[in-house]
């Protein structure tokens, strides 16, 4: 048995699924050589941990890159696979260990019956690197560098430096299937992002009003979903547009309504791309409050004329706080470029704040809404990224 150089991943909530841990392995699994697509390398499975090995080392950076994208993932390690033996361990142990400063050996023993304890093997390994380099120094408290040592079941043990956080939550795949309305903006992709994380397979829609918004709007959305890709790994956006629909609300209807009205048509068009996908749900980025269309009288307004249920993970989130985490994720950039999207045209100057459902569908009546509908699902359009 050879040493081997290898990235160790640990999951995150799939432990707590009792006897369906074995289906969130097999989604992680796959997910895992997803992301790893394109690259040389071995995907092993032992207890509780996965190994990246055999990979091509010129591409080690694109590879943590990637699982530091993938849902599922605890923490992830570069490390070495060697005999559990303590020869082996100590000269993976050198090769970890810095040069100079204070460290600490911490041993996690898998393996209870291997012949020394964690304690033991901390001792021993801590002691020989100090014997060998006089630089350095033990400092249990506040180390600046570790030595980690995984002693696994299986005649191996794992030695490493350092945990690199994950995305944590669940395999996407494990959680149904939902369709976002995305926008453009900085909303949407975050909340996208959240149900992933969460384990849902997400599919992307997006409204337009072409020619009155342009071609580089639509291209700021396939921009948003490549990146959005990257997490959740859906690879097609559908492009609905609303032009027609919000030149008749702007004739026939009150101003103060437009947005109110092209809100309920576009979740009218969502749910029937949604059943046509096998979609569970719809997806939006709605904060409580941010906007007019965004009251509680307005999300009831929407919801009012759909079955499925309707998922807004941002609801409770304020503005800093989802700028905060499109950062995080990369889409921030993309979605601030100042192209407009459908519902800033014909932008009433007073929308309506709490508008009333009966007067809603008083105005709503002016219009054919069934046709408008069937129009607008008849054009649909589908972007491969």
């Amino acid at each position: 048995m050879d040493t081997e150089k290898v990235i160790i991943i640990r999951y995150a909530e799939i432990h707590l699924k009792g006897k369906n841990r074995g289906y969130f392995e097999r989604v992680f699994s796959v997910n895992l050589e997803r992301a790893l697509k394109g690259i040389r390398h071995e995907l092993h499975r032992t207890s509780g941990r996965y190994l990246v090995a055999k990979f091509n080392e010129d591409f080690t950076d694109e590879i943590m890159a990637r699982l530091s994208r993938v849902f599922g993932v605890h923490s992830y390690s570069l490390g070495l696979s060697v005999p559990a033996e303590m020869e082996s361990i100590y000269s993976a142990a050198k090769t970890v260990a810095p040069e100079s400063g204070t460290f600490k050996v911490d041993t996690h023993r898998a393996d209870k019956k291997f012949p020394r304890t964690s304690m033991e093997i901390n001792a021993e390994i801590g002691g020989r690197l100090l014997a060998e380099n006089p630089a350095l120094k033990v400092d249990v408290h506040a180390p600046q560098s570790h030595v980690y040592i995984d002693v696994r079941e299986n005649g191996t043990a794992l030695v490493f430096g350092k945990f690199y956080e994950g995305a944590g939550g669940m395999p996407v795949g494990t959680s149904g299937k939902g369709l976002l309305l995305i926008s453009g903006g900085i909303d949407s992709p975050v909340a996208g992002y959240m149900m992933a994380k969460r384990g849902m397979s997400v599919d992307y829609l997006h409204f337009h009003s072409y020619p009155y918004t342009n071609e580089q709007a639509k291209d700021r959305v396939v921009e948003l979903g490549k990146l959005l890709s990257r997490y959740a790994g859906t690879a097609r956006l559908t492009t609905a547009s609303v032009t027609h629909i919000q030149e008749e609300i702007h004739k026939k209807c009150a101003a103060e309504l437009n947005v109110t009205l092209l809100r309920r048509f576009m979740f009218r068009i969502a749910e029937r791309v949604a059943e046509k996908k096998k979609d569970q749900c719809l997806i939006t980025g709605e904060s409580l409050g941010q906007v007019a269309s965004q009251t509680i009288e307005g999300i009831t307004s929407s919801n009012a004329v759909v079955k499925l249920p309707v998922l807004r993970p941002l609801v409770g989130f304020d503005k800093n706080e989802i700028i905060a985490l499109s950062k995080k994720i990369g889409t921030y950039d993309t979605s601030v470029l100042p192209f407009e999207d459908c519902c800033t045209v014909f932008l009433p100057e007073f929308p309506a704040i709490k508008p009333k459902l009966s007067f809603i569908e008083e105005e709503e009546g002016k219009l054919d809404i069934e046709a408008l509908v069937e129009e607008a699902v008849a054009a649909l359009e589908v972007i491969e990224f």
